[in-house]
């Protein structure tokens, strides 16, 4: 079937790339955050029904379930709501104001029921924010359980069975570029996956910190009007009631100004952004196998490498996974510098930045997915890797070095640094070496038989996990 997209959208993330970020529409974007609003006004009306010390009658069966259903809202709501706030709809005039036009919209549709005496407690209290930090809060939850965190765990599932195949098959490492001693394979793979691991658990058991507590966080209206209630056991007890099931969970912040002050949304975002940090590496380390021949890739039937050199097969899907990684981390690491800064009890510049929070998780999700297709596509070449270690066998001057170390031989690091330094040598002439050497002739066998494929120390123990 044929991609579509909107050849008329701004970002790649609503037209090229539509279709990858799509799943992530249903957490993040404008329809989402408004159907989080319903969700937090209905679910605030139904405990302010409940709640001890609040002086409302309490909701029959039938109107619960007819609130809990209202939250639930269509296209053709969610429409609606943007017609109200914009231009007016249904007899009320332009609110110009997001939050208040959901407000708006569900005290029509109480009106329109047995609940239309308790509609002024839709929104009753409240400021804007205490309703969009709970559902900023919810979105991000969500994003991150349904589509980053998934993600992230196919990624992880696959480096793991990278590591694990080519847990023994040796490798030239490099250090400054440079041959150093031999690796292997799945040694290194193993590294990204215990770094990318630690992200995984850190995002995974994040707390998001949310707050409902009026317009300068003291709970001003709430106490004025009912000041028999418990507003703080209220909120938390509200705060926590949408924690469920697996990923992060929201947690309740007593002390505020007028906003939550978002220093665990920073918390989340710079775990999300050592993690693509890590796979921005992994991509870099990719792409270098791949130019070097150490891994190949599968030609697709069908695609073009170059528009104008037909042999060519691009890592394009590691450089594009870079490229999206490095776009989000920038956005990332503005929200994090920028959301815990606000003047006084507020302003209001956070409000246009959180919008933008879907951009971030899109492009992640984009490198994410672009990250998997390449790796879908490679394979290791334990042969040239193989011919490339035999072809340096000065990779193990460290082993013998150290092994004349322990045999108190004199200046033996001086000795192989002047053999091996800056020139090749071949095996043979490691082994002259050895020969003129005055050691017991058991420890000379023991020098012959390291080899720069053997010489791998504990890489395919460590690429196993074992510990």
């Amino acid at each position: 079937m044929t991609e579509q997209h909107d050849l008329n959208s701004l970002s790649p993330l609503d037209g090229r790339y539509a279709e990858k970020t799509a799943p992530l529409t249903r957490c993040m974007g404008d329809a989402a955050l408004t159907r989080y609003r319903a969700l937090v006004e209905c679910r605030y009306l139904l405990k302010l029904c409940a709640t001890p010390g609040v002086k409302l009658r309490r909701l029959k069966p039938a109107e619960k379930a007819l609130l809990n259903k209202l939250s639930e809202l269509s296209d053709i709501e969610i429409e609606l709501i943007y017609a109200i706030e914009t231009t007016g709809a249904g007899g009320l005039p332009p609110t110009k104001h997001d939050v208040k036009s959901v407000e708006y919209f569900l005290k029509s549709r109480l009106e329109r029921s047995s609940m239309r005496d308790i509609k002024e407690y839709v929104h009753f209290g409240l400021t804007s924010e205490d309703v969009n930090n709970i559902s900023y809060a919810l979105t991000l939850r969500d994003a991150l359980a349904k589509e980053i965190l998934p993600a992230l765990a196919e990624i992880l599932k696959v480096m793991d069975g990278l590591a694990r195949r080519h847990a023994a098959a040796p490798l030239l490492a490099r250090t400054h570029g440079q041959p150093a001693v031999p690796t292997t394979f799945g040694k290194e793979f193993r590294v990204f996956h215990a770094r990318l691991s630690r992200q995984y658990a850190q995002l995974e058991k994040a707390r998001i910190c949310a707050k409902l507590n009026g317009a300068t966080g003291n709970y001003n209206a709430h106490a004025a009007a009912f000041p028999g209630a418990d507003w703080e056991k209220f909120s938390k007890e509200f705060i926590e009631s949408f924690n469920a099931g697996r990923g992060p969970a929201l947690e309740y912040n007593p002390l505020t100004t007028q906003i939550e002050p978002h220093d665990s949304y920073a918390e989340v975002f710079d775990a999300l952004s050592r993690a693509n940090t890590i796979l921005l590496a992994f991509c870099q380390d990719m792409w270098r196998y791949i130019s070097a021949e150490l891994v190949g890739q599968k030609a697709v039937a069908g695609e073009i490498g170059s528009s104008t050199m037909p042999q060519k097969v691009n890592p394009i899907h590691f450089e594009n996974a870079e490229g999206n990684l490095g776009l989000a981390n920038a956005m990332l690491a503005f929200f994090s510098s920028k959301l815990p800064v606000s003047r006084l009890q507020r302003d209001l510049s956070d409000s246009t930045v959180e919008r933008n929070f879907g951009a971030a998780f899109g492009h992640s999700l984009v490198a994410y997915k672009a990250l998997l297709t390449g790796l879908s596509r490679v394979s290791v070449n334990e042969a040239f890797a193989a011919g490339e270690l035999e072809a340096h066998p000065e990779v193990i001057a460290e082993g013998i070095q150290t092994i004349l170390r322990r045999e108190k031989a004199t200046a033996p690091y001086e000795q192989l640094s002047k053999l091996t330094r800056g020139r090749r040598v071949t095996l043979e002439e490691l082994r002259e070496f050895i020969d003129g050497l005055e050691l017991k002739a058991s420890v000379k066998a023991e020098l012959k038989k390291l080899s720069p494929l053997n010489y791998t120390g504990l890489a395919a123990k460590l690429a196993l996990g074992r510990r």
